[in-house]
């Protein structure tokens, strides 16, 4: 007897330092994160806003259940790993959302990371305090 597994869809999101894995199946719109529920991972409405704009921009809400671990960076950067995500495994699902989306901007890994501090500065740019005497 062989058992089926339910079709899937993996995709990886990154943002800042953190990355996200999620996994994408048939369902009735469940998240979960790192094995904790989506209201509780992510207590700010505006993280949680974030994740589901992906689904807002395909009106695919209820259709898919998503299982995710995130690793690396803080809160916000982890809302947009997980969103950029959900979109590449969306991508995957249906081609033809791909438009809906890159017009919403979220197929675009958003690149922005901390700029290194530099020697001789107490920053990454600032500098110390200049004096001519």
């Amino acid at each position: 007897m062989k058992f089926e597994q339910p079709k899937q869809y993996l995709a990886v999101g990154r943002r800042k330092t953190s990355v996200a894995r999620v996994y994408l199946r048939p369902g009735t719109g469940i998240i979960t994160v790192n094995e904790r529920t989506f209201e509780n991972y992510f207590p700010r409405a505006m993280s949680r806003a974030m994740i589901m704009q992906a689904f807002d921009a395909v009106e695919a809400k209820d259709i898919f259940d998503v299982v995710t671990t995130v690793r690396g960076g803080g809160a916000s950067g982890q809302a947009g790993a997980v969103r950029h995500g959900i979109t590449r495994a969306l991508i995957l699902f249906n081609g033809e959302w791909r438009s809906a989306l890159k017009h919403a901007g979220f197929v675009t890994r958003d690149a922005r990371i901390v700029e290194r501090k530099k020697y001789g500065r107490s920053g990454a740019r600032k500098r110390f305090q200049f004096s001519k005497r």
